[in-house]
């Protein structure tokens, strides 16, 4: 029976992973809360994982946000990263586990990269800066894994995820990413009768957005691939895979649609003094499309399930 932890499994990509696992009746999972598990401390890890006998790990911890909690939290977003990732990883490696799942993020990219982008561009020029210091936290984990991988001959693999949404996302009313900041924002307006919602930017952007439980089944995919496929497939560094759905939309399309699922009938108001961001940021996602994975959910399916679950959740998103 392989035991298998799963760091950050009260979060959004967690939990979907662990659900999936759970089906699988061979695995002991193993899950542990921040209070009984500090990931910043890097004595309390190390102690963790000398006393639980673990064969795989899934990384999935980490601080996210979007552009505004970005901009007030720089320090805690690098700092709080690093620590986490940097922890578990040397703390796998003193404890011979040889298999790792890092998960990233598409925001280690260039700013102004070629779309689609492909995993070669990583480290190919500057950084979108609303985002920097976690993109470069994120980059940091990919080399991580990589170092390990050439130095010790560990098997820690990197996937990198576009744009997430679905069950448990942060639904907070200031700092979360934009698709549950939206559904919550028409939900209310709603609830209140507004005649008038207020997005920010343009709405011109294009984003590409992929369900949790797709990033979950790829997640499972990619771990459970036999290292002589991987090797065939990916270079000693350059060993990140991305993971999207292939397709993007702008913004303003993305509000149309969240609007029609809440069924809000008022009229949407963009307030262009905010930032835009990157102006598109679309995955090429030929490389895991070789090793065998696809996509299944919608955007339009995948709305309507988050939301239900938000309606059914709610009473837990009042601040």
């Amino acid at each position: 029976m392989k035991n298998v932890f799963i760091a950050g499994h009260n979060g959004m990509v967690g939990n979907a992973i662990l659900k999936k696992l759970s089906i699988n009746k061979d695995l002991n999972l193993i899950t542990v809360n921040k209070e009984n598990l500090n990931l910043l401390d890097q004595n309390c890890v190390k102690e963790f994982f000398s006393k639980n006998k673990i064969d795989q790990v899934y990384i999935c911890a980490a601080k996210v946000g979007g552009i505004e909690a970005n901009n007030i939290f720089p320090a805690d977003f690098i700092h709080q990263n690093l620590c986490i990732e940097s922890n578990i990883i040397h703390a796998c490696h003193i404890n011979n586990i040889k298999k790792i799942l890092f998960l990233g993020s598409s925001c280690i990219y260039p700013r102004d990269s070629k779309q689609p982008i492909k995993e070669e561009y990583l480290l190919t020029g500057r950084l979108e800066k609303t985002n920097e210091p976690y993109a470069i936290s994120k980059i940091a984990g990919i080399k991580l894994c990589e170092s390990f991988n050439r130095q010790y001959n560990r098997d820690y693999r990197s996937i990198m995820p576009t744009n997430l949404y679905g069950p448990n996302d942060n639904f907070h009313e200031t700092n979360s990413h934009v698709i549950p900041a939206l559904l919550r924002r028409f939900h209310e307006a709603k609830q209140k009768k507004l005649k008038t919602v207020t997005v920010w930017g343009t709405g011109k952007p294009l984003r590409e957005f992929l369900h949790v439980d797709d990033l979950a089944d790829a997640s499972i995919f990619v771990m459970n691939l036999e290292k002589n496929i991987i090797d065939k497939y990916i270079e000693p560094m350059q060993s990140h895979i991305n993971v999207g759905t292939g397709v993007d939309c702008s913004i303003k399309l993305l509000t149309k649609k969240i609007a029609e699922t809440v069924e809000f009938s008022g009229r949407i108001k963009w307030d262009t003094s905010k930032p835009d961001g990157t102006k598109r940021k679309l995955l090429d996602i030929s490389l895991i499309s070789k090793l065998g994975w696809e996509p299944s959910v919608s955007l339009d399916d995948g709305l309507k399930s988050t939301y239900q679950w938000y309606k059914n959740n709610v009473k837990n998103f009042r601040s």
